[in-house]
C-alpha cells in the first residue's frame, strides 16, 4: 500500500510495499512517485490513474511496472482510492497493489506452451468470440490469429448443420460442464472441409470465474476418410 499527496508525492508507504519494492519509508517519503519510481514508458498512464483518483475518480485493476532498488522489473496490480479528510476534501491517493510478476510469467509461459503445441488448440470468451488461436490452428484451418481474434467462433468459422451442437459444447463449457471427444466440421480458408475432433475444457481465472473456453483440438479428416473406404469395401 502506498499514498500520495495532491502533489504526486509519496505520504504513505507500508512495510509490505518496502519489502516489495526494496525501498525504505525514508528513501521514498516525500518524493514524487510517477518521476522517481514508475518506468517512462508507462509515467503518462500512471499520472492519468493518480490525476483521475485526485478528481475523485477511482481505478480498479490497473495494471503497470516497478522498478525495484535492485533493478528488477516487477509487475503490479493496482487499485486506486481517492484520500479525504474528515470535511470531505481530497488530500491524496492510496494505492492497494498486488504482485501480479509470477502470475504474468505463468500466462506467458502458458501461452508459449499453447502456441506451439502440436495440436490445434483455440479459445473463446464467456461471448463465444476468439481470444485463443495457436500456430497448428492456423497451419490448420488457413487462418491467421489476426484474421479470427475477435471473431464468434461458431457464427463465423462452423458450418450451418453443427452451428447449434458446437454452440452447445461451448455453453457448456461456460457452465463448467466438459466435454471430451466431440467430432465436428471446420471450414478451412481454402473451402476445404475438415474434421476434428475436440476436447472443449472450462477456463477459469485465479478467483475460479469462468472465464471462457480452450479446445485442444484433432484433425481426424484422413482417420474418417479411411473408415469410410473401410466401410465401402466391406460392404
Amino acid at each position: 500500500i502506498f499514498g500520495v499527496d495532491t502533489q504526486g508525492k509519496v505520504n504513505v508507504w507500508n512495510q509490505c510495499a518496502m519489502q516489495l519494492v526494496g525501498y525504505s519509508s525514508e528513501d521514498v517519503m516525500g518524493k514524487h512517485l510517477v518521476q522517481e519510481f514508475i518506468t517512462d514508458e508507462y509515467k503518462a498512464a500512471v499520472q492519468s490513474v493518480l490525476d483521475q483518483a485526485l478528481c475523485g475518480e477511482e481505478t480498479a485493476n490497473f495494471e503497470f511496472p516497478l522498478i525495484t532498488k535492485g533493478g528488477v522489473r516487477l509487475y503490479v496490480l493496482l487499485n486506486a482510492t481517492t484520500r479525504r479528510n474528515d470535511r470531505g476534501n481530497i488530500i491524496g491517493m492510496v494505492g492497494i497493489g498486488q504482485d501480479i510478476t509470477g502470475r504474468l510469467a505463468q500466462e506467458r509461459e502458458y501461452s508459449r506452451l499453447i502456441n506451439t503445441a502440436n495440436a490445434p488448440i483455440f479459445g473463446v470468451d464467456t461471448q463465444g468470440r476468439v481470444n485463443v488461436w495457436n500456430q497448428c490452428a492456423m497451419r490448420l484451418v488457413g487462418y491467421s490469429a489476426d484474421e479470427v481474434m475477435g471473431c464468434s467462433l461458431v457464427q463465423e468459422f462452423i458450418t450451418d448443420d453443427f452451428k447449434i451442437a458446437v454452440q452447445t459444447v461451448l455453453d457448456r463449457a461456460l457452465r463448467g460442464e466438459e466435454t471430451e471427444n466431440f467430432d465436428f466440421p471446420l471450414i478451412t480458408k481454402g473451402g476445404s472441409r475438415i474434421e476434428i475432433l475436440l476436447n472443449a475444457t472450462t477456463r477459469r481465472d485465479e478467483q475460479g470465474n469462468i472465464i471462457g473456453v480452450v479446445g485442444i483440438g484433432q484433425d481426424i479428416t484422413a482417420r474418417l476418410a479411411q473408415e469410410r473406404g473401410y466401410s465401402k469395401l466391406i460392404d
